[in-house]
């Protein structure tokens, strides 16, 4: 089972206007074939999947909390998504062509098909596949792939970064390059465990260090590079079996926390009623739900 706290991950910076193009790019790292859709479910179906949990612990408990982890990536990238895509349309009657703007844009879907919010697919629109989730069963091929798909990520992560300025986009990159970072660590001591084989020294991938991005900077500063939040009040506790020693880059020791981040508020969307979200007329709704508040 799982426990939402209504928060995300990082606090990201208010909007200034939007920006329908960088929503676009930024849509590869949420329903791309290295984007959250895809870390989120090779990792939970193989915890799912996973033989010998109780002998295996260790890993079972590493691939487990880290798939709940990704659960919040995932709405963070959508977070910012929608961050950019307020305020990118005017709220004008239908009659005035409010999305004449939108026809330049790179994903007409965010207007056409969600009302100005994120899709379950990738920065052409085409909608995220469950064929990108690679469970083979076998411990050592899984977390090799599992390795594979983390700097698959960081790459892409980076290409997306060198498309836009925007500071709402570039400040969710530079946390998901510390935390994929980590990630992609884990998974390589792990086969290290396994297999006596060091694969950490490939890392990073590509060979460019988190600090030439501004946006990473205050994360390192408070060890997110070198932790693992142990996402559960009572389980995953043998991760530390794993994550143990100092990190390459910095010699500081790693840490598993049982305290979360501290996060920031989740993203308040306005009223969009030239997409009819949540209706063309949202007043009579917001008198609705008036009225339940009443009654509690």
């Amino acid at each position: 089972m799982f426990l939402r706290i209504d928060k995300l991950q990082i606090e990201l910076p208010k909007p200034k206007e939007g920006d329908a193009n960088a929503a676009a790019a930024v849509q590869e790292l949420l329903g791309g074939r290295f984007g959250e859709m895809s870390t989120l479910m090779n990792y939970m179906y193989q915890s799912f999947n996973f033989r010998e949990k109780k002998k295996l612990k260790p890993y079972y408990d590493l691939i487990a909390n880290i798939a709940t982890e990704e659960i919040g990536h995932i709405e963070l990238v959508s977070a910012t998504i929608n961050s950019l895509l307020e305020n990118s349309a005017p709220n004008k009657p239908p009659v005035d062509a409010p999305f004449a703007a939108a026809r330049d844009a790179r994903n007409t879907h965010h207007y056409i098909a969600t009302g100005q919010a994120a899709l379950v697919g990738n920065s052409m629109g085409q909608p995220w596949q469950g064929d990108y989730v690679f469970n083979s069963g076998n411990l050592v091929l899984d977390l090799l792939h599992n390795f594979f798909l983390e700097v698959g990520a960081r790459t892409q992560k980076i290409r997306v970064y060198q498309m836009t300025d925007n500071p709402v986009a570039r400040e969710m990159v530079g946390y998901l390059l510390v935390r994929g970072g980590v990630h992609a660590l884990a998974y390589a001591k792990a086969l290290e465990t396994l297999t006596g084989v060091d694969v950490k020294k490939m890392l990073p991938i590509p060979d460019i260090d988190n600090s030439k991005f501004p946006e990473t900077q205050k994360f390192e500063q408070i060890g997110s590079h070198r932790t693992i939040y142990r996402f559960s009040p009572d389980d995953y506790k043998d991760i530390k079996l794993i994550w143990n020693g100092t990190h390459p880059d910095d010699g500081q020791e790693l840490v598993v926390s049982d305290k979360l981040p501290d996060g920031g508020p989740i993203l308040e969307m306005e009223a969009q009623p030239e997409s009819f979200a949540p209706a063309y007329d949202p007043e009579m709704l917001f008198e609705i739900a008036k009225k339940l508040q009443q009654n509690l």
